[in-house]
């Protein structure tokens, strides 16, 4: 699935649980992920979505790093198959709270 089609799938989902899916732009910023996920509870989720075969460039890689030691969650979700495990982690994760 190409990854326009996955991420449409998961900001669907993200959109169905009550939480937003806002379109990541940051001029001056290359780089950074394709969307910030806002989940009730105030979950902050930063997310690079790409389709099976996609790879991360060296400044993605840096960006999430970044992202990442400061203490936020950032995905990297890879197709369909990806998509639907990263729902079903997210869908556990809020019923066990």
């Amino acid at each position: 699935m190409e990854e326009s089609r996955v991420e449409r799938w998961v900001t669907d989902r993200i959109r169905r649980m009550g939480g937003r899916s806002y379109k990541w732009v940051s001029p001056g910023n290359e780089g950074v992920p394709d969307r910030i996920y806002l989940l009730p509870g105030g979950r902050i989720i930063f997310a690079e979505l790409k389709a099976e075969t996609g790879r991360l460039s060296k400044l993605q890689e840096a960006q999430i790093r970044k992202i990442r030691s400061l203490g936020f969650t950032c995905e990297v979700i890879r197709g369909r198959e990806g998509a639907e495990e990263f729902m079903r982690n997210l869908e556990n994760e809020i019923r066990a709270t």
